[in-house]
């Protein structure tokens, strides 16, 4: 009786090779701009729950970006012009960037992130 072998063969599993270490590249690249932006929803929860009563958005966007320091946001990633204070929904605090990742080549990944967070007290109107 002749048994039959079962398995992969060595180009099936350099095929899956080459998929898994793609996307493992992949990850690698992408995993950093991801945990950042954990950093800055971390900090804008920590500027919405101190209050911001009396303080202008100017004042407002010193202490995010002195928060994002301390959580390891790199001082490119966001500018003062991306944070905003949204007032149609009451006073919230809004962060909106872009962020470029280099992948392989001329290939590049363009990530958007955006949050809103609702801010305790009043914040004048400029």
């Amino acid at each position: 009786m002749k048994s039959k072998q079962a398995g992969i063969t060595l180009i099936g599993f350099l095929v899956v090779l080459a998929v898994v270490a793609f996307f493992g590249y992949m990850a690698m690249k992408l995993v950093p701009a991801y945990s950042e932006y954990m950093g800055v929803v971390k900090a804008m929860n920590q500027v919405s729950t101190e209050g911001s009563d009396g303080k202008s958005l100017d004042e407002i966007r010193r202490d995010l970006m002195f928060k994002l320091g301390f959580q390891y946001v790199d001082d490119a990633t966001i500018q003062p012009q991306d944070i905003t204070i949204d007032r149609s929904n009451g006073n919230q605090l809004h962060v909106a960037y872009d962020k470029q990742v280099p992948f392989v080549y001329n290939i590049d990944f363009l990530l958007h992130f955006e949050k809103s967070v609702p801010l305790q007290g009043n914040v004048p109107s400029i």
